[in-house]
Parts: C-alpha cells; structure tokens; sequence
C-alpha cells in the first residue's frame, strides 16, 4: 500500500481527500500545519506528499524543501494560486506537479499515479491470466505473443490494472476515458470498447477472466493479479 502524506489546512478539503485517497487504495497520513508536517516527518516514510502552499503558520515550499532533504519522494502542489511565479518556484524546488483548486478528483488520482510511475515506486509490469503488460515499454503480451490496442484500449486497460480491488462503474470509467486519444466516448461507445479489449486480451471473451461484468455496477479486474 502506497503511503501518502497530505499537507492542508483546509480541514473539509483535507476530510474528502484522506476519503478520496483511501478509497483508491492509498494509505494517508494528515497533517494540517507546518510544525505538524516537519513532526510527522521525523517519524514516518511516505511514497509521495500532497502539499498546500498556504498554511497558517508557514507555507508548503518550506515543507517541499524539509521533505526533499529526507526522502527522495516526488512532491505534488496543491494550491488555489495559479500564478506563474508560484508555478515556477514549486517545480524549481523539485515538485513534480502543482494542481490549481478546484480540480476533479479523477484528475488527481491520475497525476499521482503518473508521479508514482516515474519515480519508480509504483508497478511497472502487470501479469494477469496470460496477459503481461509492460507501462514503461507501452507493450502487451498474451502468452507471449505481442497484442496491439489503440491508445483508447490501452488507456482503458490501465485503469482496470491500476484499481485492481476496485469495482469500476460505467460513469468512473467514462470520466477516466473522456479525453483519451482525443476520443469522445460516451456510455453505447463504452460497451463496444469494453467487447473489443476482451476480444483481444481473454481466452474466451465469452467467458472473461481478466475484465469481469458486476451485474448491476460496472466491471472489476480478475483475481491473479500480480505486479512487479
């Protein structure tokens, strides 16, 4: 479980984030001040940091910079200013990405994901009935042989390897695909790209083991997921 350390005053934005992160797999640790962020950090680990740039008693660039100094961990702002110069100097400190409020929360979810892709603390590979997946190289294998998806079917393949314990509704994954590749996908062009990946990536896409119907809800991943 990935540990994520969020740094927000903002007690109503910090209360749906911890449930937002939590619910997508995360382990989360909050802290709502400077002096609470630099004590939880002489006590903990964290895989990544959520960070505000406003506090009451200081503000997140301190926080990056006390952060950077004890774990090599990527950093993501979380701010209601977009001005450039607020901009530059979060990624001049070595923020890997700054978020302007109010974002979507599919949107945030997705950013720390690629965040966790790129410095290595999250799966590269992904093995499920046969079925090897490769992010780094963007190469899908079944039982050994190279299978080609569009950029939409890759892109919706990822989502199910990367909410793994999740039930994913057909809304949830209209929201993650909506600008995939430039496509508009609506729910009719779903159940079409949904039949296409089995075709491609099941044994039997009559009878799937790897994308599974929740009669009612939406779809899962199947059991036997292993990542590397």
């Amino acid at each position: 479980m990935k540990r994520i350390f969020l740094v927000e005053d903002d007690k109503a934005i910090a209360k749906n984030l911890v449930l937002l992160l939590r619910s997508e797999g995360f382990s989360v640790t909050h802290a709502s001040t400077h002096r609470e962020a630099l004590a939880v950090l002489a006590k903990n680990q964290f895989d990544l940091a959520l960070i505000d740039i406003s506090l009451p008693d200081g503000n997140g660039f301190t926080v990056c910079t006390e952060i950077k100094e004890a774990m090599k961990i990527p950093v993501i702002f979380l701010t209601a200013s977009g001005d450039e110069g607020s901009v530059v100097t979060g990624l001049n400190m070595g923020a890997e990405d700054y978020i302007i409020k109010p974002f979507r929360p599919r949107e945030l979810i997705a950013r720390i994901k690629s965040a966790l892709r790129k410095s290595g603390t999250s799966p590269s590979a992904f093995e499920i009935f046969g079925l090897h997946v490769d992010t780094a190289s963007g190469i899908v294998k079944k039982d050994g042989s190279e299978v080609f998806l569009s950029a939409l079917e890759y892109r919706l393949l990822l989502v199910f390897l990367n909410n793994p314990k999740s039930i994913l509704t057909r809304s949830r994954l209209l929201d993650e695909l909506w600008d995939a590749a430039g496509e508009f996908v609506n729910d009719n062009t779903l159940t079409v790209y949904i039949k296409r990946l089995r075709e491609k990536i099941e044994h039997d896409p009559a009878s799937p083991q790897i994308i599974l119907t929740v009669r009612g809800t939406g779809y899962r991943l199947g059991d036997g997921h292993v990542s590397e």
